[in-house]
């Protein structure tokens, strides 16, 4: 890794290659986001969407508007989506009360300041309306986490330092992004504290898929990997 990405868009190309073409996103990620957005109303903004892959993969009735800090991502959207350049925590380009419903995909655990994150969805979501937020599991980024083989070869997972609040370099290509861990009970806190009041969370482990195609993961089919929150105003 020859350095930390200051600039989104200098790993745009990195991400659409890569990331957004990883089938774990069609598999595993679209179907929990359908399932918390459940019958949430538009307009919908999208925190952090990238190249659009979940607009174009949501019901266009939607009315989803997309955010994201790169241009060069932002440009890869297509159709006639509304998207605007935004450095998340920060949408301030959003009125009070005018969304119906709020989501984040793999991007709450690339923020530093996550108190914001919540006043700011909660301030432009109406009330009844709901933020859904999907992260790796806070189990999957404490520090020194990870799966160990016990002798008779059954497969279980290290904590690490899961009550430590810290950072790490994540590779992005060949730079890094800092990822934030958090337990789950600060995500939990922090979003009550911002008045959001949780209905449904989801935790699972990487699909059977996933497993199949790469066999090292084998044994880890009852480990968290994924979280998933729906929150009500």
């Amino acid at each position: 890794m020859t350095g930390q990405v200051e600039n989104w868009d200098e790993i745009a190309e990195w991400w659409s290659g890569e990331v957004s073409a990883d089938p774990v996103y069609r598999e595993d990620i679209g179907p929990m986001l359908g399932r918390l957005l459940g019958t949430a109303s538009g307009p919908i903004v999208d925190l952090g969407c990238g190249e659009g892959q979940w607009l174009r993969r949501l019901p266009r009735e939607l009315n989803i508007i997309g955010c994201d800090r790169s241009e060069r991502l932002l440009a890869a959207t297509v159709g006639d989506h509304r998207v605007v350049v935004g450095e998340l925590p920060s949408i301030t380009w959003l009125r009070d009360t005018m969304i119906g419903a709020a989501y984040s995909v793999f991007v709450l655990d690339l923020i530093g300041d996550m108190a914001t994150f919540f006043a700011e969805t909660a301030r432009v979501v109406r009330p009844a309306g709901v933020l859904v937020v999907i992260i790796n599991h806070p189990i999957f980024t404490a520090p020194d986490s990870g799966p160990f083989m016990d002798p008779d070869l059954d497969v279980f997972w290290r904590w690490g330092g899961y009550l430590e609040r810290g950072e790490s370099p994540v590779p992005a290509g060949d730079r890094f992004v800092t990822m934030y861990h958090r337990p789950l009970g600060d995500v939990l806190t922090a979003a009550a504290g911002a008045g959001w009041i949780l209905e449904e969370m989801i935790e699972t482990p990487l699909g059977a898929a996933a497993i199949e195609r790469e066999p090292s993961y084998g044994g880890q089919e009852g480990i968290p990997r994924f979280l998933g929150v729906r929150w009500r105003r």
